[in-house]
């Protein structure tokens, strides 16, 4: 550092922060304005982030109007909360077995799940769309929600926190006279709390945000999920009402910001501790 306090390393660090903060908030920013924008105001050759006129009212009132909005972001809560305790409630034990328990299959059990985080859904959509219609399941939350119940990533997440935590704390437990089950329910989780809201920001955000399986297995608006609201909503009569539908993706986007904000520093912690080694 200069004698005058100047820290030319840290003011270069914290330019190409600010400016990857601006590049990505850019879009989010966009939207904002163009939430508040009347048409005339959007398809002008001049690009005005502060609206002319204010639409924000009228773009908000014809967003929550022209769709179901309550029922999208019920159905959104919905899917999103069953598939992320589903996921967890697998996930953790089988990760837990691989790091903490000796047997013959976990490496070649390592090699699946590695293996897994390969497959997209699109490989599998056609099989999956084909069995939930003979068994009459399409436009149903069980369509939604069951091809997305084992997470291979989530496996993969909890495996590399289970590996940094010290096995003494488990053979104490043990000592103690808990059970396998005892010892994941009263000391793993309780211990893993940043790793699972880790992973809950990255599965909630990605089913939050989907759109591929939605579009295939439901045709019945009752069970539309926000992103699939979004056609619907272009479909009625909003198709070039662009600051109407700009303030539909506000509402539907707010709570996965809201929810990041809220668990910022534990996603951060969770993210981190997975990468150490025990």
């Amino acid at each position: 550092m200069s004698p005058n306090g100047f820290n030319f390393g840290r003011v270069v660090r914290l330019s190409i922060l600010s400016l990857g903060a601006v590049v990505f908030l850019a879009p989010y920013i966009f939207m904002i304005s163009t939430a508040g924008k009347a048409q005339s105001d959007i398809f002008t050759s001049s690009l005005n982030l502060i609206p002319q006129h204010w639409f924000y009212v009228e773009n908000f009132t014809k967003a929550w109007s022209r769709v179901h909005m309550p029922t999208l972001l019920f159905n959104g809560v919905i899917v999103c909360l069953m598939i992320l305790v589903i996921q967890v409630v697998i996930a953790i034990p089988c990760a837990y077995a691989m790091a903490k328990l000796k047997f013959r299959a976990a490496k070649a059990m390592m090699v699946l799940v590695m293996l897994g985080l390969l497959v997209p859904i699109h490989a599998t959509a056609l099989p999956l769309y084909v069995g939930f219609d003979r068994i009459g399941a399409l436009n149903s939350y069980a369509a939604l929600v069951a091809p997305f119940s084992i997470s291979v990533f989530g496996i993969f997440l909890f495996l590399q926190f289970f590996r940094a935590m010290p096995d003494d704390l488990i053979h104490a437990a043990r000592l103690d006279g808990m059970s396998e089950i005892g010892v994941i329910a009263r000391v793993i989780v309780p211990n893993a709390w940043p790793a699972i809201t880790a992973f809950s920001i990255f599965s909630v955000v990605a089913h939050w945000n989907d759109l591929y399986w939605p579009l295939i297995v439901v045709s019945n608006q009752a069970y539309a999920t926000p992103p699939l609201g979004l056609l619907y909503f272009r479909a009625a009569e909003a198709g070039d009402d662009y600051g109407a539908l700009m303030a539909a993706t506000l509402i539907i986007t707010s709570p996965l910001v809201g929810a990041f904000l809220i668990a910022q520093k534990r996603f951060v912690e969770g993210i981190t501790m997975t990468g150490l080694k025990g």
